[in-house]
C-alpha cells in the first residue's frame, strides 16, 4: 500500500550523496547553465520589437492664430538680431526610422533666420528649420517671456 500523504516518507535519502553519473564526465555549472539560456529563434526580433514599440509623437500643424503669433515672435527677433537675442525654443525633430518624431525645447542665442532656405540658426550653429517651430520665447536676464 502506498503512503502518499507520509511526510517522512523519503527521510531514508536526505543523507545519500548525490549520484554522480558512470559513463560520462559530470557537467561544468557553465554548460549546464548554457542549457536553460533563451534561445533566440529569429534574431533581432526583440530589436525589431523593442522599435515598434517605441513611441513617437505626431507632428502638430499650428492654426492661424498660432501661426500668426509665431510670426510676431519670429519678427520681434529679426528686429533685434544684432544684439544676438537669447531665446527658447520648442521645435519638432523627426524621428529617421518612423512616422512622428518628438518635440525638444533648447535655450540659445539666435545668430540669423534665413528666410529663403527656411530655418532659424543659434550661435551654437544648431539649425533649426521654420517649418518645425512650435513656440519661440524670448529670455530676459532671468525670466522667459513668450512670444508666441
Amino acid at each position: 500500500m502506498m503512503q502518499s500523504n507520509n511526510p517522512r516518507r523519503y527521510d531514508d535519502l536526505l543523507g545519500l550523496p548525490h549520484p554522480d553519473p558512470q559513463t560520462r564526465l559530470r557537467m561544468s555549472r557553465h554548460d549546464r547553465a548554457a542549457q536553460f539560456a533563451p534561445f533566440a529563434a529569429l534574431p533581432g526580433h526583440g530589436a525589431v520589437m523593442d522599435e515598434t514599440a517605441r513611441l513617437t509623437d505626431p507632428k502638430v500643424d499650428p492654426d492661424e492664430l498660432q501661426a500668426d503669433a509665431l510670426n510676431a515672435a519670429l519678427a520681434e527677433i529679426r528686429a533685434h538680431i544684432r544684439s544676438r537675442p537669447q531665446v527658447q525654443i520648442t521645435f519638432f525633430v523627426p524621428d529617421a526610422q518612423k512616422a512622428g518624431g518628438e518635440y525638444r525645447t533648447i535655450d540659445g542665442c539666435v545668430r540669423r533666420i534665413a528666410e529663403a532656405e527656411r530655418f532659424l540658426q543659434l550661435t551654437d550653429g544648431t539649425k533649426i528649420p521654420l517649418d518645425d517651430l512650435l513656440s519661440v520665447a524670448q529670455i530676459t536676464n532671468t525670466e522667459v517671456v513668450t512670444l508666441r
